[in-house]
């Protein structure tokens, strides 16, 4: 640790976007960084650069900014890995943005996807956030979502989704009807999981895919490899103007890339569109 780092960040008190406070943590910062994929030397730069700058009533948003814009200079992919996870928490409040965002990712991997679709179980009806079929299998998933980091999805969440699996599944066995078997349920957050529910998700076969779980193939890892990025990744529009087109049920940079009406409904005039253009093309290339 640096001089900076220890004179500063014994003094710093940040505000959460809970509105709580908490005390600067340079490890914190580290380790969002390496997650993203920066080296050792680009980590200290980000650091050196923002311990100088931390005042007590900083933002945890603000210094967030700070960094990506640190990043964003030095080594472009990092900067988009890094800032990806806050980008799919302001797909919320809601959840139903972000089930389409996941829908999406999932449609990029070869399923078929459907949104919000009621299916008969044994004992009563289940309206699932997504319905995916793949090789003649079809599976649901139920995406939890969380609008604030340090909220885990626990076991309570894991039996919920396992019971409903199993209610389709006998549903299907034992009524006669038209509607397809479900072979597998999904978990699928944007936050992390906790023990008990992964132990309960091994133990029962039950898929869950969180934030940074399982090590390959969790929620980043797909959003990268699909390139489907969610629109509210964008600088170049306002938190108003991504709340206007999420209630649009436009989720994805490239559905403007493809269609930039929504932005001329909303008045942007055309050097702010190509502004805009111009910052998907960079974050998802064709």
């Amino acid at each position: 640790m640096t001089n900076n780092e220890h004179n500063n960040t014994e003094v710093a008190w940040v505000i959460k976007n809970s509105g709580e406070r908490e005390p600067f943590s340079v490890k914190k910062l580290r380790r969002s960084l390496v997650r993203s994929g920066a080296d050792e030397e680009t980590i200290q730069m980000v650091v050196d650069h923002i311990t100088p700058e931390l005042k007590n009533g900083m933002t945890t948003s603000a210094i967030y900014k700070h960094a990506f814009d640190i990043l964003e200079k030095k080594t472009f992919p990092v900067a988009v890995r890094y800032s990806l996870r806050k980008a799919v928490m302001d797909l919320g409040p809601s959840g139903f943005p972000f089930e389409k965002f996941v829908a999406e990712v999932l449609k990029k991997k070869g399923f078929h996807t459907q949104t919000g679709v009621v299916l008969s179980g044994f004992c009563v009806s289940h309206e699932v956030d997504i319905l995916m079929e793949k090789d003649e299998r079809h599976v649901f998933a139920e995406c939890k979502f969380h609008n604030q980091q340090g909220i885990k999805s626990d076991v309570k969440i894991a039996l919920y989704v396992y019971a409903r699996f199993l209610d389709l599944q006998k549903g299907h066995d034992v009524k006669d009807g038209d509607e397809p078997k479900i072979h597998e349920g999904w978990l699928i957050t944007n936050t992390k999981l906790t023990s008990d529910a992964i132990a309960y998700a091994q133990c029962t076969g039950l898929t869950v895919i969180g934030w940074d779980y399982p090590e390959q193939g969790n929620l980043q890892d797909l959003i990268i490899e699909t390139g489907v990025h969610p629109l509210t990744f964008l600088s170049t529009l306002t938190a108003q103007e991504k709340t206007d087109l999420l209630e649009q049920g436009i989720v994805m940079c490239r559905s403007i890339r493809d269609n930039d009406t929504p932005l001329r409904t909303l008045g942007f005039p055309e050097e702010r569109i190509e502004k805009v253009i111009q910052e998907i093309g960079k974050v998802c290339p064709l």
